[in-house]
């Protein structure tokens, strides 16, 4: 079996309505996916399955998702491998936890977003993109940046931000 870490992009059903992690979890067993573990609530899965390719597994699990709860989700997956090698890339690791994000992938960024984003910025934010993923050290409250009305799907494509204490928990969680 091989452990894989997967993320959703949004959690919300709809107004006032969000996704219960229990729920969530039983989807994925429902799938055939095993020892699946939810962290948090914001749609953070690691489970096991047989070795397949990723996007077969983000393909089962947005099936899985929409037919469950009726709503089309961006879900991007990494295999354990992959994710303790993000973690292990992470070019701000001494920065806060809550003010260190990265925005998971689907298919890698040119590191060339960077000096777009860097127009962006507006304050003392640092940006890297590392084997595609792109992490950000906000140097404060994430929320006070407008740099996150830049990392859309549309401008960026499909990923999701995850700060550096939700990717820290989900190492951790691989292999238990």
């Amino acid at each position: 079996m091989t452990t894989y870490v997967a993320l959703l992009h949004s959690i919300v059903l709809a107004a006032g309505r969000r996704v219960i992690m229990s729920d969530l979890r039983t989807m994925a067993e429902n799938l055939g996916f095993t020892n699946v573990k939810t962290l948090v609530a914001t749609g953070n899965l690691v489970f096991e399955a047989g070795a397949q390719p990723i996007a077969a597994i983000e393909t089962q699990l947005e099936a899985g998702f929409t037919k469950t709860f009726g709503k089309h989700v961006d879900i991007i997956a990494r295999d354990a491998a992959t994710w303790i090698k993000l973690v292990a890339g992470n070019p701000f690791a001494d920065g806060e936890g809550s003010e260190v994000a990265i925005r998971v992938m689907r298919e890698p960024l040119d590191p060339s977003v960077v000096e777009v984003l860097e127009k962006r910025r507006s304050g003392p934010e640092l940006l890297a993109v590392v084997d595609g993923d792109l992490w950000i050290d906000f140097g404060g409250k994430a929320s006070e940046t407008r740099l996150l009305s830049s990392l859309t799907t549309k401008r960026l494509g499909v990923g999701t931000l995850r700060n550096w204490n939700t990717v820290r928990g989900l190492v951790g969680m691989i292999g238990r």
